[in-house]
């Protein structure tokens, strides 16, 4: 699966995954989003489903300040939008906060959901708090990676005590 960002630089670049991503070679920076990029947009109306994966070609991670957030994605975007479920973060910077991720930890999210465990993994394993993303989220993801529809969501969020936000 390609990996692609569209960066906003407006994080601290020492801090920035999806630059990091980028330099090793693993997400490309891009200027235009095709019509078959599935845009990971947290406002999104649609939570993404492994059945996302036949219509899409690649995954593409807005990367801005999530204080800036609003603004970035009130843009109009090429593509297919989806949110991911929700998610506890395992950064320094927004340790265990549900749905406050970074651009990496949410390519390597859509990429377990989707079906690729090995290239999800490989992806955290290049961040020092990449094991405890994993290890925070490792039941919800692999019950995410078995979604058949969006409404499964709030039951799987009941199992685990996390509400739906």
């Amino acid at each position: 699966m390609n990996l692609q960002v569209l960066m906003f630089y407006q994080d601290d670049p020492k801090k920035c995954t999806a630059a990091k991503m980028v330099k090793f070679g693993i997400a490309k920076n891009i200027k235009k989003i095709g019509n078959k990029g599935l845009v990971l947009d947290p406002f999104s109306e649609k939570t993404l489903l492994p059945s996302d994966k036949s219509l899409i070609n690649s995954i593409i991670g807005i990367d801005c300040s999530w204080t800036l957030a609003d603004q970035a994605f009130s843009k109009k975007f090429n593509g297919i939008k989806r949110k991911l479920p929700p998610l506890l973060a395992g950064n320094p910077i927004n340790y265990s906060k549900l749905n406050k991720l970074t651009t990496a930890e949410a390519l390597s999210a859509s990429l377990f959901i989707l079906g690729f465990r090995d290239d999800a993994l490989a992806i955290l394993d290049k961040f020092k708090w990449g094991h405890t993303f994993y290890e925070l989220n490792q039941n919800l993801l692999d019950e995410y990676s078995k979604l058949e529809s969006e409404d499964q969501i709030d039951i799987i969020l009941k199992e685990y005590g996390l509400s739906n936000q």
